[in-house]
């Protein structure tokens, strides 16, 4: 009983951080990008249309880099034509958000048909159980086999963590984000930072792509998303728009999806739908808790409270 509840325990420690890696990159691409005051509802487009170039890229080259690298470009330029068509007059940044995220996952779909049967070179793991003495084989070897970009995804989430508070850069982003007026004031182009910050979420949010395509499932559907970009969203508001909340609220949105397929196996089976809602159900509570009118949402950007243009 003890040694099936360890495992059972490895298996959603390991399962958060192989699900909650591509929540986490979405996660902090999406904070960058509200931080300036935008909200980017085209993050599921995004995220689906960088796993299949991540996918492409992968495949043509036989690099698994090279496949990160252009997932992540793919999703900066679909964001960067968010963050531009935003800048216009009288554009909404929901409905362009909407209208992005049709675009990126009908050109995902239309470009990424021939990817669907080949194999490309995948994402190496960072074997924490053979160096920790896990006997190979072992359950505990495969949890603790940990996604290079996990450990990447912290370090980044340590470094935004600074930059917006510490950098030039970092202060900027929040100012336009806080009040655009005062940053009109001392001359900053407000278009400009919103835009770039977006297509920087974009980049981010383009290698959480990656590593659904590259990684786990570790290959290219035309389903593999399963609305993650649009969670996304709702777990930056639940972190507080800070990048280290949202690196354990990525973990925690990782472990409700591994416990499914955790309790799954251990033999336990009976609940495996339902198990498989509770991110979703999550994500619910989560929306329901923060329209409350009566709470105020610390650290969220004003600009964010204010009518759109």
């Amino acid at each position: 009983m003890t040694d099936g509840l360890f495992e059972l325990l490895l298996a959603v420690v390991g399962g958060a951080v192989r699900v909650g890696t591509p929540f986490l990159f979405v996660s902090l691409g999406e904070c960058v990008t509200e931080k300036s005051g935008r909200v980017n509802l085209g993050l599921e487009g995004v995220l689906v249309f960088a796993a299949m170039a991540g996918f492409a890229g992968s495949w043509a080259s036989g690099l698994w880099w090279a496949g990160v690298l252009a997932a992540g470009l793919s999703g900066a330029l679909l964001a960067l034509i968010h963050g531009v068509v935003c800048g216009l007059p009288r554009v909404n940044d929901v409905a362009a958000g909407i209208a992005v995220m049709l675009l990126g996952v009908g050109l995902a779909f239309y470009l990424g048909k021939p990817l669907i049967q080949p194999q490309a070179a995948q994402i190496p793991s960072l074997p924490l159980g053979e160096w920790l003495g896990a006997a190979p084989g072992s359950p505990a070897q495969a949890a603790l086999a940990i996604n290079v970009l996990f450990p990447a995804g912290v370090l980044l989430a340590l470094a935004l963590t600074w930059a917006l508070r510490r950098t030039a850069w970092g202060l900027t982003v929040r100012l336009v984000g806080d009040s655009a007026d005062a940053a009109r004031a001392l001359g900053m182009p407000v278009g400009r930072v919103r835009a770039l910050a977006t297509a920087a979420g974009g980049f981010l949010a383009g290698i959480g792509g990656s590593a659904l395509s590259l990684y786990f499932p570790g290959s290219w559907s035309e389903g593999l998303s399963s609305g993650q970009g649009l969670i996304a969203v709702a777990l930056v508001i639940f972190a507080r728009w800070h990048p280290m909340r949202c690196l354990g609220a990525a973990l925690l949105f990782g472990g409700a999806g591994a416990l499914g397929p955790a309790l799954q196996s251990q033999g336990i089976s009976g609940w495996h739908d339902l198990l498989n809602a509770i991110p979703y159900v999550l994500t619910l509570l989560i929306l329901v808790w923060t329209c409350s009118p009566t709470r105020t949402l610390e650290g969220a950007p004003g600009e964010l409270n204010l009518n759109q243009r």
